[in-house]
């Protein structure tokens, strides 16, 4: 599945500019904490996540993932989307929740993106 195939999935809105909306993603991972996500996600994953900072953007560059997420209708500021464009990584967000989100993307064939070797 590739983002553009989840952005029209989960009827999102694409936030960023200049993305690469045919990657491939294998994986997705839901989390508001970057712990864990740091802990145990894998690299090329999609990040499900409701929290709303900076901290997000800097942990999927740290982690190689594909892109973001965001659910329940949150939007990162200017600042945040700059920083995410820089890295080049697709934002995008969601109206649904993030049992609704993961569940839509797990009956597409997504993956979870989780290590467990961590």
């Amino acid at each position: 599945m590739n983002l553009e195939d989840i952005c029209k999935l989960l009827q999102a809105t694409l936030l960023t500019k200049n993305n690469n909306l045919k990657k491939v993603v294998h994986s997705a991972f839901s989390s508001d904490m970057m712990s864990d996500v740091l802990a145990y996600a894998k690299d090329d994953s999609i990040l499900i996540t409701g929290l709303c900072n900076p901290q997000v953007m800097r942990t999927a560059e740290m982690m190689d993932l594909a892109g973001v997420i965001f659910i329940r209708g949150k939007k990162p500021d200017t600042t945040m989307l700059h920083l995410a464009e820089d890295i080049g990584l697709c934002v995008m967000v969601t109206e649904l929740p993030m049992f609704n989100t993961c569940g839509k993307l797990f009956c597409a064939g997504l993956n979870g993106g989780v290590s467990l070797d961590a």
